[in-house]
């Protein structure tokens, strides 16, 4: 194979895969000068000319013409006077010698390596611009097509027809794709697989969701309201909380839409996940009252140290806090970044309360700092709630609850 036919081939390679002509050029001198190593061991005398375009390659060593007997006849750069005047009759002592070096003296395996090299250094290359630009897409939403459906990931292509994967667990439970299709999903992580870049979205990431309203309200992409925080259990439920730094703004009622215009699109997008939008505020209570929403709190109790939370509630109002399947105080708990715990309020005309420390003869007093740390501290707020919950917001077990249980009921039926 001569140079010419070599370097074409590989510009065509290099073309295909949208590679600049510098780079291109730095590709094919570092793969001849590593050549030049392997035969002649250093290349600094060496000089490279290319031409891509027209295929041409030209490579000069030079050398200072020293006398037959000189101690310096054995260094790379350096060429004794009867071996330059077979180059030219005419060269002198001190003189330098440029000799042309044609690529087939390195022999054909030299060359064949030289262009199995070259494809695959374009190749890494071409890795390395994919790694890089969805590094700096992470955080971003794209649109790519459906072409591979599998039990563990759902596979697409985007416009450069390269692969993206949607993992099981960043795939809403509802979505169904179908092949062909286009999906929105933000770019969650680029990482490196075999040396290979895959590219991994998101539909569950509650940064998808901001991403999301910036796309519906002009206001949040403006930046006039503020995205303080995003909770979800995708395709369920999810609460954002929001702030405009306008007064004039209402930034649940932008966010909403009129007639609910604008929250629509994201909650078709979602799978019909239930999006609360609230009020941002630096008032804990009030912040609280509004992450619990739609229930109403009679009154809380802030234990910051413990990263606690006691709300009352009516009785009315215990299950509109916990929601459907308890989502809607754990959303709570995460927007507010704190456990809340629910107790029902008691009714003026209910019977007087009783201290757990009154029970210390009855029941250990390990099992009263157990129930004392998640705010029960008297028998009827522990009665409030039930043997399955105690358990669930406990290290107690089932047996040892339902003891309690029975000694605190004893003391009312008397």
């Amino acid at each position: 194979m001569d140079s010419g036919i070599l370097i074409e081939s590989f510009a065509e390679f290099a073309k295909q895969k949208n590679v600049d002509r510098p780079t291109m050029i730095r590709i094919l001198e570092d793969v001849f000068r590593t050549m030049i190593r392997k035969k002649y061991e250093l290349d600094d005398n060496f000089d490279i000319i290319i031409n891509a375009d027209k295929g041409d390659l030209e490579i000069w060593r030079f050398r200072e013409i020293v006398d037959d007997n000189s101690e310096d006849i054995w260094d790379y750069d350096k060429i004794c006077l009867t071996d330059a005047r077979k180059i030219e009759p005419d060269f002198e002592i001190g003189e330098e010698v440029a000799e042309e070096i044609k690529l087939e003296d390195f022999g054909r395996r030299a060359v064949m390596t030289a262009r199995q090299t070259l494809i695959q250094r374009i190749k890494d290359l071409e890795k390395d611009i994919l790694y890089q630009k969805y590094k700096d897409l992470v955080g971003e939403i794209i649109s790519a097509e459906v072409y591979q459906i599998l039990s563990r990931e759902v596979l697409l292509v985007d416009g450069e027809g390269n692969e993206l994967s949607i993992p099981k667990n960043e795939q809403i439970s509802k979505d169904r794709f179908r092949k062909g299709e286009n999906v929105r999903a933000i770019v969650d992580r680029v990482d490196m697989v075999n040396g290979n870049p895959k590219i991994i979205l998101s539909r569950t990431s509650g940064e998808f969701l901001e991403r999301l309203f910036e796309s519906e309200v002009p206001e949040v992409f403006d930046g006039l309201i503020t995205i303080k925080k995003v909770v979800r259990e995708p395709g369920e439920r999810a609460k954002v909380a929001v702030e405009s730094y306008d007064d004039r703004i209402d930034p649940v009622g932008a966010c909403v839409g009129m007639k609910g215009s604008r929250i629509h699109s994201i909650v078709r997008e979602l799978q019909n996940e239930n999006i609360d939008v609230i009020n941002f505020t630096d008032n804990l209570e009030l912040y609280i009252s509004r992450a619990l929403s739609p229930a109403k709190i009679s009154s809380m109790k802030i234990l910051e140290e413990a990263g606690r939370i006691a709300v009352y509630l009516k009785p009315d109002q215990v299950s509109l806090a916990i929601g459907k399947g308890g989502q809607n105080i754990k959303l709570a708990s995460k927007l507010v970044g704190m456990e809340i715990d629910v107790f029902r309020e008691l009714s003026d005309f209910e019977e007087e309360d009783v201290d757990l420390d009154e029970f210390a003869d009855e029941i250990d007093s390990w099992i009263i700092d157990e129930l004392k740390r998640i705010g029960l501290d008297t028998a009827k707020s522990v009665l409030a709630l039930s043997n399955e919950d105690i358990v669930r917001r406990t290290e107690l077990e089932e047996e040892t609850v339902k003891f309690v249980f029975d000694i605190l009921a004893k003391e009312f039926e008397q």
